[in-house]
């Protein structure tokens, strides 16, 4: 009987010798190295957020816990957001932003969940006005700029 390349014991360290020894990656390791990348740009998003949240927070002279008590989080949920170990949702950006008494838009571009928009007369004075919750501008700003495509088309 013959000895067989899969009879052969293994090298110490555990590794199988391999037909081709070249050190190129294989799809396994791509694979693992996209999703890696992924993660590290999830995590810096969650830093980002976290860090600009902190930031605001200071300029505004709230402590961390006050800012919990006023978003309805717990302290240690926000201090976690604040370090960038969690990435909050959308629901809790605005809670936040309402206790920095910030525009929720400006949490939600900060976090990537809305694309920048131009700045404009109209959407400043609509966003600096503090008589109207945030859900109503935000659809203020949704009518506004439909409004505002609408007559693009219909000038084209």
């Amino acid at each position: 009987m013959t000895a067989h390349e899969n009879d052969l014991p293994e090298p110490a360290g555990g590794e199988k010798p391999s037909a081709d020894d070249d050190s190129s990656t294989g799809p396994v390791e791509t694979v693992e190295a996209v999703a890696t990348a992924a993660q590290d740009a999830v995590a810096t998003a969650a830093q980002d957020i976290g860090g600009f949240i902190r930031a605001q927070r200071v300029a505004a002279e709230v402590s961390l816990r006050q800012l919990a008590e006023r978003a309805g989080v717990s302290n240690p949920y926000l201090s976690q957001i604040e370090r960038g170990l969690r990435k909050p949702s959308a629901d809790v950006l605005a809670q936040i932003a309402k206790g920095l008494r910030l525009s929720a838009e400006v949490l939600y571009v900060r976090a990537g969940i809305l694309e920048e928009r131009p700045a404009g007369p109209v959407r400043d004075a609509l966003l600096a006005d503090d008589s109207i919750s945030e859900r109503q501008k935000q659809m203020l700003l949704e009518i506004y700029e439909s409004f505002r495509r609408e007559n693009t088309d219909a000038k084209e």
